[in-house]
């Protein structure tokens, strides 16, 4: 679909599980699918505002969440509603499934948080990795989490979001 064209834009849920239960679900509009990679736009869809003391998310706040089916973690890039970049989210993930109008994620505890200038990089919730069992449940599973985890650090510190499409 073209950016001109009158069709209206695919809609897709977005599915967080987390724990083998739902987290949260929300509507998104699917802006690209090349078969690797999902490109969803999405409203914040949280209720009210969630402080994380580094960066607000907000109602207004728009996220650019972007998803494969051959990587172990999203990207989000969050946006205030006046279109300023707040910075990018990450979620260690496995690979998403897009299915019948639905794209399913699987969460698997870790995070990695890179602000718009670049000057904060931070990981997130190693703690509740760490206590989430998955290295013993899935030993696999935890090696790819953590390998993932590491390539985006790469990718922050390098500046790499930037690059990716909106």
């Amino acid at each position: 679909m073209s950016a001109n064209s009158a069709e209206p834009a695919a809609r897709v849920e977005v599915v967080l599980v987390k724990g083998g239960r739902t987290k949260i679900r929300y509507a998104a509009e699917l802006l690209r699918d090349d078969g690797v990679h999902v490109l969803v736009r999405a409203p914040w869809a949280g209720e009210g505002v969630r402080d994380f003391g580094f960066v607000r998310f907000e109602p207004g706040d728009v996220f650019f969440e972007h998803y494969w089916r051959d990587r172990w973690y999203s990207v989000k890039e969050v946006r205030a509603g006046d279109g300023t970049v707040k910075g990018w989210y990450c979620d260690i993930a496995r690979p998403a499934v897009l299915s019948g109008g639905r794209l399913v994620v699987e969460d698997l505890d870790l995070d990695l948080w890179r602000s718009a200038d670049g000057a904060d990089v931070r990981r997130l919730d190693e703690d509740e990795f760490a206590e989430s069992g998955l290295a013993e449940a899935d030993p696999r599973a935890a090696a790819a989490a953590a390998a993932a985890l590491d390539e985006l650090e790469a990718l922050a510190r390098e500046g790499g979001f930037e690059d990716l499409p909106a």
